[in-house]
């Protein structure tokens, strides 16, 4: 595969240089040269005015050359890596396979326990793993540099992570560093078939639309996507990726701030992004007395409590039990929604859910389009009753075991 340039058609304009994501054009006196970093992801061509400027290759030798690989961030825990690293993953191994390119994890820190051992049997190539004292305990600056570093030598096509606390504290950073964009918070990720550019999907104006993004001129392409919306992969065997360490250049982990210690906070209500089951209630449920019953039914189908936007901002339940684009991300196995309209806001929180059940007295509400199961009723007489059948069930199965 070669960039190969027509000097006699070429006007020197400079679009190409100035456009180049990876710094690999440069002007030679009276022509453009092409340097070691180019990766071929063909932006310049279709930049180039006049058509001056080719990638010469076999469709086979194209397709082998990809368009660099899919990174995707190893958040972890003192080693144990967070969940939606798995869920990057399984999205991210249908990305690679698109573009014919790998998948591949970076993991920085320091002592880490095996990490490999946690990616066994999943999609992925390599991990990338960066060990230093000063990436011991998280800090921007230090694990910002250190990523863009990494950026720098791997030249990936695509960068993504979670849109954890971390994550939207540390990808901006790096998208700077790497002079390229970021699209937060994304709740789907495909390949343009025609281009082989990402398309990035998020709530857009508070969650009305859902738009579209493209990065198109610059590399890579960068995303932060809520845990909890994508779906991790079953594993396949126990081959494990290979492994390559990075040393660390001293003036990427200078830092002028110093973690003393640490402190275990208290860990408060349940984390409900966890839960498996979930009954959350909505405006419909006219105050905060309407959450009783909701609490009871939760407690027999063995779940927590959750609730909508609308709710949590009236006061009637706190912000940690907050579902939506504004909240928690969830995916139980079974979600109730009673008194929740369906709003798009609240749509982007739960629609992974397994199971989908709506109680509402609207038989127009938005959420019956996606519900699995839909009553159209009153929740004040639907839920007793719910409540009672399931007693009865417990009960006849307590008799059983006697």
């Amino acid at each position: 595969m070669a960039l190969r340039i027509d000097h006699a058609a070429c006007t020197l304009c400079l679009r190409c240089i100035e456009e180049c994501p990876y710094g690999a054009l440069a002007q030679l006196e009276d022509r453009i040269a092409v340097g070691e970093a180019c990766t071929f992801c063909g932006l310049c061509v279709e930049i180039c005015p006049v058509a001056a400027i080719s990638i010469e290759a076999k469709e086979t030798e194209r397709a082998e050359a990809g368009r660099g690989a899919v990174l995707v961030y190893g958040e972890h825990h003192e080693g144990r890596l967070h969940h939606v690293v798995f869920e990057l993953i399984g999205k991210g191994a249908e990305l690679a396979t698109t573009l014919r390119c790998p998948l591949e994890v970076v993991v920085a820190g320091h002592g880490l326990p095996d990490v490999c051992a946690q990616l066994a049997g999943l999609a992925v190539d390599t991990v990338h793993l960066v060990e230093h004292p000063a990436l011991a305990q998280y800090r921007d600056g230090p694990f910002g540099r250190t990523l863009a570093h990494l950026i720098g030598e791997l030249r990936p096509a695509i960068v993504l992570a979670g849109a954890t606390g971390r994550g939207r504290s540390l990808m901006p950073r790096v998208a700077v560093l790497c002079r390229t964009g970021l699209t937060a918070d994304c709740t789907g990720l495909e390949i343009e078939s025609e281009t082989g550019d990402l398309l990035q999907t998020r709530p857009a104006f508070g969650g009305n639309v859902m738009a579209t993004i493209v990065t198109r001129r610059h590399r890579p392409q960068m995303a932060t996507v809520r845990p909890k919306v994508m779906t991790p992969p079953e594993r396949k065997g126990t081959a494990r990726p290979r492994v390559r360490r990075w040393a660390v250049p001293s003036e990427l982990t200078a830092s002028r701030t110093q973690v003393l210690a640490r402190q275990a906070g208290d860990q408060g209500p349940v984390n409900i992004a966890e839960a498996d089951v979930l009954v959350a209630g909505g405006r419909g449920l006219g105050g905060p007395e309407g959450f009783k019953p909701l609490a009871e039914l939760a407690a027999l189908l063995g779940g927590e409590l959750a609730a909508s936007r609308a709710v949590v901002d009236a006061g009637w339940v706190p912000y940690e039990r907050q579902v939506g684009q504004t909240g928690k991300t969830v995916q139980p196995r079974l979600y109730v929604a009673v008194g929740i309209s369906g709003a798009v806001q609240h749509r982007a929180g739960m629609q992974s859910s397994e199971t989908i059940v709506a109680i509402n007295s609207d038989p127009d509400a938005p959420i019956f389009q996606f519900a699995d199961y839909g009553i159209v009723g009153d929740h004040r007489e639907v839920l007793p009753a719910l409540i009672e059948r399931l007693r009865a069930a417990r009960a006849a199965e307590g008799a059983e075991d006697e």
